[in-house]
């Protein structure tokens, strides 16, 4: 269900590495991830995730007001909701707020899942040093279609980040998080590379408020025999994590590509 709501802040303090401002242009995500921890972090946040979305329809004008006030620094488009979620489509909140961060000179670093983004290429390729990151979590689109419902396909998304590094936008893929036993490291950095990033943030599996009963119900649904292991890194194995990462870095070294660790890895 789609709502129509109004906000009295747009920029908000961000403690995520590298980002001075989160900005997000709705509530809820229509991408509804078994993985997704934000409606852990938005305790106060009353509508279904992965159903109702809110949208912030005078997001831009309180914003308009924001960036001739605040110090200059770098906006996230996408730290607790996706910003071309489908709704984008209609509302195009998160276009608007592009337009007036680049009015105003506001650097801008955006994660989406969502091919939406290439709607907008005139305006990121103006921005100087903008990031455009897309989230990577399976090679294999059916099983995305199960984990991720609500998302562009894989294909779509590698096709998005071949047409944005054309177009000169700085790209980046966030691989994440590393479903146990289910992403194909090694293949999906294969098709990355094909794709030249300028990098690969990795993350694990977070098991935020919610989390382990979603992700449960999904790999009993899933593949009833990877239960026990999941159970086992849900417990506190740490052997799994350890063995991935060394890993995704070797593999990013062999195809040439910079990656990163999420700092709370």
């Amino acid at each position: 269900m789609i709502k129509e709501i109004k906000v009295k802040t747009a920029l908000s303090p961000s403690l995520l590495p590298g980002l001075d401002y989160a900005l997000n242009p709705y509530r809820g995500c229509a991408h509804d991830c078994v993985y997704c921890y934000a409606p852990s972090v938005l305790h106060w946040y009353k509508g279904k995730w992965g159903e109702d979305v809110e949208v912030k329809v005078n997001l831009p004008r309180i914003l308009s007001k924001e960036v001739r006030t605040k110090k200059k620094g770098i906006v996230g488009l996408g730290t607790v909701t996706d910003p071309y979620q489908p709704a984008e489509g209609k509302y195009e909140i998160t276009r608007r707020c592009l337009e007036l961060l680049l009015m105003h000179g506001f650097p801008v670093c955006i994660q989406t899942k969502s091919s939406l983004v290439r709607r907008d290429i005139d305006l990121l390729r103006r921005f100087p040093g903008i990031e455009v990151g897309i989230t990577l979590t399976t090679l294999d689109d059916s099983v995305r279609q199960t984990m991720e419902p609500g998302s562009s396909s894989v294909e779509e998304r590698l096709r998005v980040l071949e047409e944005l590094r054309e177009n000169g936008i700085n790209t980046w893929v966030f691989l994440g998080p590393v479903m146990p036993y289910i992403t194909d490291i090694e293949a999906l950095i294969d098709a990355i590379a094909d794709v030249k990033p300028g990098y690969v943030l990795v993350d694990r599996l977070r098991l935020k408020e919610g989390v382990r009963e979603r992700v449960s119900e999904f790999v009993r649904g899933f593949d009833p025999g990877l239960v026990r292991e999941y159970e086992s890194i849900f417990d506190g194995d740490e052997d799994y994590y350890l063995k991935i990462l060394e890993m995704v870095i070797k593999k990013c070294e062999e195809k040439g590509l910079r990656c990163e660790m999420n700092r709370l890895w």
